[in-house]
């Protein structure tokens, strides 16, 4: 019998534990949660549960070397150590995690190894990838060119959970998605690059409507400008990768931004309340600008006459729901406006266990072909988590490794090195093993110029 090593056991792991224990495989995961591995496991006999804490590489190495493959959903600061050991004892490895530079370099050695380090096999990156290259593939195939390329995912609550003033419920990583609003962002448009600093990054979105959920807000994602090398479109014009929010999310963030409140910078909160802070930090502000204190009455007319917006804006209301304004001690002493706001949101907007995410993706190209013909091409996802089992951010991100790394243990991924899922012999039968699980990414072909997005 297989065994496989898990490493981690957080919210994405359920699904893949449970996937790969069904095929009969013998799955040990390794957490500092044992308690929720052991949950996760619910008894099977091929399953065991190992308490770990993941700098412990004594512990790590010798687990690897008892293991035919490797599965880190560790945080992505680790997996450049787990893929040494992996090199070390030739053990595969798969990861759901962008790759990072240090995870490249292992690229040789993997190769002489005689291993594949399979990196983002989940939902973006991984599932985003893989729909992606599957038109992409077609259109050259048909000796097309992809003269524009939008990919653009959110996973977020389903509309009828979606009823706080942010629209948004957090099902993974919750830290992550705040601390993401931090990036800057880059992207091709019509041939130009279009450079966003991080304070611009939500001011200026635009939107798409979604069947089945309606308007959504879309902000771009990282550095897009990578992906015409990595998907194989030299000729594209537009490369952009984009996040899907709730109408409103954009407005409120980009406040937050401006009041400095997602900010890692430590400073001595002893004795603030809520209110003090966000004062405190409007006046660090005006004093960097040479100009004066806001005025104003009360916390919220001070907040939107320095922000420039209504006292009843809707990113006011939303501030004023979270706490914001509050006059109640935040019982910290050093810390970051970050860890306030962040665990205020988590305090207040973390999904319910009777409550249904979903995970919305949608990819749209502009091809042009020799002929002289274009067509738009539209490859959409709609899926929603479960109520009893699973959510929707759970099985996007977790089935597709599971996938892959069976592919691996029965010999249908042969290629060694370090590698992403953007080869037709990974990608096809990965995507098609999800439309069984009904996890499916539907295409429309010969769509007229006007459904591009401008």
């Amino acid at each position: 019998m297989k065994k496989i090593l898990i490493l981690g056991s957080g919210l994405v792991a359920r699904p893949i534990i449970q996937y790969l224990l069904s095929q009969h495989y013998h799955v040990t995961v390794a957490s500092n949660t044992p308690d929720r591995s052991d949950a996760m496991i619910a008894g099977n006999v091929n399953g065991a549960s190992v308490p770990w804490e993941a700098g412990d590489e004594t512990s790590l190495d010798l687990m690897i070397g008892a293991h035919d493959i490797v599965v880190s959903l560790l945080p992505y600061v680790f997996h450049v150590m787990v893929a040494r050991h992996c090199v070390s004892h030739k053990k595969n490895m798969v990861t759901t995690s962008y790759v990072k530079p240090e995870m490249h370099d292992l690229d040789a050695a993997a190769k002489e190894a005689g291993i594949i380090l399979l990196n983002e096999m989940g939902l973006d990156p991984g599932i985003d990838h893989m729909s992606a290259m599957r038109i992409i593939d077609k259109v050259h195939e048909r000796e097309g060119a992809i003269l524009e390329f939008y990919s653009i995912c959110g996973a977020l609550p389903a509309p009828e959970a979606a009823d706080n003033p942010f629209r948004y419920k957090f099902s993974w990583s919750p830290k992550g998605v705040v601390l993401a609003g931090n990036n800057d962002a880059r992207y091709l448009q019509h041939g130009r690059t279009v450079e966003i600093p991080t304070q611009n990054l939500f001011r200026n979105p635009f939107h798409v409507n979604f069947p089945e959920v309606g308007d959504l807000e879309v902000y771009p994602n990282r550095d897009s400008l990578a992906y015409k090398d990595i998907y194989g479109i030299p000729e594209a014009l537009t490369m952009y990768r984009g996040t899907f929010r709730y109408h409103g999310w954009c407005g409120i963030i980009d406040v937050i931004k401006k009041l400095n409140l997602i900010s890692p910078e430590k400073m001595d909160m002893t004795g603030m309340t809520y209110a003090d802070m966000v004062l405190y930090q409007m006046d660090q502000l005006e004093k960097q600008a040479g100009g004066q204190p806001a005025g104003g009455t009360n916390v919220r007319e001070q907040v939107a006459g320095f922000v420039g917006i209504p006292e009843n804006d809707h990113a006011i209301e939303a501030l004023t729901w979270l706490g914001l304004f509050d006059k109640t001690p935040m019982n910290r002493g050093v810390d970051s406006t970050f860890e306030v706001t962040s665990d205020l949101m988590i305090g207040k907007m973390a999904l319910g266990q009777t409550e249904r995410d979903m995970v919305a993706m949608q990819h749209t190209f502009l091809a042009a072909f020799s002929d002289g013909r274009k067509e738009v091409i539209r490859s959409r996802m709609l899926d929603f988590g479960t109520l009893d089992t699973d959510t929707s951010i759970a099985r996007t991100v977790a089935l597709p490794a599971a996938i892959g790394v069976e592919m691996i243990l029965t010999g249908q991924i042969n290629v060694k090195g370090v590698h992403i899922p953007v080869i037709p012999d990974i990608y096809n039968p990965v995507l098609n093993k999800l439309e069984t699980m009904g996890i499916k990414m539907v295409e429309e072909y010969g769509l007229p110029l006007s459904e591009m997005i401008a």
